[in-house]
């Protein structure tokens, strides 16, 4: 009893990563257009979006933002009026860029740290799934260093690396009593690293259209000597060995995004991007435990993740020269099949709508804001690990700013 409870404790860290956490919080000219960017040349976020468009970039730009994410979700269990919400907390995915390339030259280097994989979720310690998770703060950090070349005037290309830096804190509850009357509690805190690299072309046949395809590579993030830490009673503690450590490599999912830009006049700005995540890379989860004793073992667990794909639009209105307004929005299909539902990320197609605005203060400074709401379908689920069943309703916000110096 106590081994097939702790199992799925030791397994959500690989979990987190996977579903449904991939922020797409890169850039707020971009956020505000319904987060499309592929095709589009505007800043130095095109270090992320589509690396052949930086060299294209007329001005060298350095760049900060941040879009404080807020992830509302309630849980209502399967044959009960009761309703569990999670409590409020702020996660902080942010951008920072750099472009630069002497004045005339065909080429520009670049440099970016964003965060494409994080969430942030507290149900607390007295939800019916408090067995399943009580809190997750997970972070992956990715570094860019890219190089941009520009062929011709249709033509520009561009590469990075990527290095990553993956963190995660999982807290839950383990079925066991304490002396005082509370629940035993696990904690599992680890920190990891990958690599991978991000390419792409740019093609303007015109000084109206544009079109953009960029690859960004799967990141295996692998996991050493992370933390797993239990507080149980003393007669279990040799079932949960102090000061015991995991390992597990983790692959974070590739993106292929096909961009199109379309500047109808000066004031007018439209742009479509469809991407596909190749999710499928989690056919399994495996990990290896430092000691382990009857109760914690090696595990395997068949996860049989799908790809996914996203479609999203948007359109920019400038009725003066260093003004503009935003607006966009899309659909996005979940990549979690039925069955491996879970409360870190309660997954499932959801609709996303944007809004935005920027404001240029002389030659040398940009201001942009944007705003973020996804509505994620509601989702009966029984998971198949957990047993946990219920519906889950999920709502997501994220306000963002960012400041820009060009020159």
């Amino acid at each position: 009893m106590k081994r097939a409870l702790l199992i799925p404790c030791m397994l959500a860290p690989a979990v987190l990563f996977a579903q449904g956490f991939q922020v797409n919080l890169h850039g707020q000219k971009q956020i505000g257009m319904g987060t499309t960017g592929t095709a589009l040349v505007q800043d130095a976020a095109s270090v992320l979006f589509n690396p052949g468009a930086v060299a294209a970039l007329p001005e060298n730009d350095i760049q900060a933002g941040i879009s404080p994410l807020m992830f509302k979700s309630a849980f209502n269990p399967s044959g009960s009026d009761a309703t569990y919400n999670v409590n409020n907390k702020v996660a902080t995915p942010f951008t920072a860029y750099a472009v630069w390339g002497p004045k005339g030259a065909k080429w520009k280097a670049g440099i970016g740290v964003y965060t494409p994989f994080g969430g942030l979720v507290d149900w607390g310690n007295s939800w019916q799934g408090r067995y399943v998770l009580e809190s997750l703060d997970l972070k992956a950090i990715y570094v860019q260093p890219t190089f941009s070349y520009r062929i011709n005037r249709q033509w520009s290309l561009g590469a990075g690396l990527v290095y990553n830096t993956g963190m995660v804190d999982l807290k839950k509850a383990l079925p066991l009593t304490m002396s005082d009357g509370s629940d035993a509690q696990a904690q599992l805190k680890g920190t990891g690293h990958g690599w991978g690299w991000n390419a792409g072309v740019l093609y303007r046949p015109d000084s109206q259209w544009s079109f953009g395809l960029t690859y960004r590579s799967k990141v295996t993030t692998t996991i050493n000597s992370g933390d797993a830490l239990f507080t149980v009673p003393a007669s279990l503690s040799a079932s949960f060995p102090a000061g015991n450590k995991f390992s597990a490599s983790i692959p974070l999912p590739s993106t292929t995004s096909l961009g199109v830009g379309y500047r109808l006049n000066d004031q007018w700005l439209f742009a479509l991007d469809l991407s596909y995540v190749r999710w499928s890379v989690y056919q399994s989860l495996d990990f290896d435990y430092a000691t382990n004793t009857s109760v914690l073992t090696d595990t395997h667990s068949p996860r049989n993740y799908k790809d996914a794909g996203s479609a999203r639009v948007g359109a920019e209105f400038k009725p003066i020269p260093n003004f503009a307004l935003r607006a966009g929005g899309g659909y996005v299909l979940t990549s979690v099949k039925d069955g491996y539902v879970t409360p870190e990320a309660p997954d499932a197609n959801r609709l996303l709508l944007t809004a935005g605005v920027g404001y240029q203060i002389g030659r040398h400074f940009d201001i942009n804001a944007s705003f973020l709401y996804e509505k994620i379908a509601a989702r009966t689920q029984t998971n198949i690990e957990s047993n946990l069943s219920g519906t889950y309703k999920t709502n997501v916000y994220a306000p963002g700013l960012s400041v820009a110096y060009r020159w």
